[in-house]
């Protein structure tokens, strides 16, 4: 019997390229043995229903072509599910966090090999709550910038467009008392932020977390402690070049399970969107997807693969 497989693509994203090029990766997929049928998504959280009803119809493969958001949406539309379908991913967005951590090519053409290769790879993926994450969650003023920078300007400027705003909200960034619990341990004091991430590229930032690995269960805990502008700006200075997890201000440590409260308000950040507001809990689902990647993806960001 044919192997079946279902694309989710959104239409907007990488300048629209993927829907003139749909015909062609059809014929590609067709030849490779699978039937081939696509879904367009036309509004936020398309994806995630889509997802939801190609587990139901029983898709060997489900292929997302869009940005981290659309990959975020049909993630967690398979997440829960026993039966979870191999994942193929075409890297269609302005930053592509996931599909740089996964060394994807960014020509839809050759993603498209990379699927039709057969190679896999089971990754992590993050719960909060009760939503999951594929590259980061993060809370405090810094991470509100990826929603607040207009879509616009990230299509023009692309991943520069975070820094250009993340600098101009340096001087309003206010530390919050926080209480962070990680694997028995305890935070409690005064923080601008924190990240939890799961892959080394977030935001753009390839060295954000310089260690991360895609398939060992852990997260990489980020906490920047309350700093001046000063410190702040070397800080971002030093992460360009994955040097701040030795500054002084910058708690760097691995965990499985996170839970961080505080009183104040703090809004989170879920790859890149909105996530509501303290308190989360969160919680690495070890190998929890598996994915289509390059036979020779580096060994460094895999435990094994």
């Amino acid at each position: 019997m044919r192997k079946r497989a279902r694309i989710i693509y959104n239409p907007t994203s990488g300048k629209e390229m993927f829907k003139r090029a749909l015909p062609d990766v059809l014929i590609k997929l067709e030849k490779a043995g699978y039937e081939t049928s696509a879904y367009a998504t036309e509004r936020s959280g398309d994806a995630t229903k889509e997802a939801e009803r190609a587990l139901e119809q029983e898709y060997d493969l489900l292929i997302v072509a869009g940005g981290d958001g659309t990959l975020n949406e049909v993630v967690n539309g398979i997440a829960e599910q026993p039966n979870r379908p191999k994942l193929g991913i075409i890297p269609m967005g302005t930053v592509n966090d996931f599909g740089r951590a996964l060394h994807l090519p960014s020509n839809i053409m050759k993603a498209v090999d990379v699927i039709v290769n057969g190679h896999t790879t089971q990754v992590d993926i993050g719960k909060m709550n009760s939503r999951y994450f594929i590259n980061l969650a993060a809370g405090g003023k810094l991470t509100e910038v990826s929603y607040e920078t207009p879509s616009k300007l990230k299509s023009i400027v692309g991943p520069f467009a975070y820094y250009i705003k993340g600098f101009e909200m340096l001087p309003q960034m206010k530390a919050v008392d926080i209480r962070i619990e990680y694997d028995g341990e305890i935070f409690q004091g005064e923080a601008l932020l924190f990240l939890l991430g799961l892959t080394n590229s977030m935001a753009g930032f390839e060295k954000l977390v310089p260690d991360a690995k895609l398939d060992d269960g852990y997260f990489t805990l980020i906490i920047v402690e309350k700093a001046n502008l000063a410190e702040l700006g070397h800080i971002m200075t030093l992460a360009s070049r994955g040097e701040h997890t030795k500054h002084p201000k910058v708690i760097y440590k691995k965990a499985k399970s996170v839970s961080i409260s505080s009183f104040a308000n703090m809004q989170l950040n879920v790859d890149g969107e909105y996530g509501g507001k303290l308190p989360g809990n969160f919680l690495n689902l070890e190998r929890h997807i598996e994915v289509f990647t390059p036979n020779d993806i580096h060994n460094e960001e895999l435990t094994h693969s």
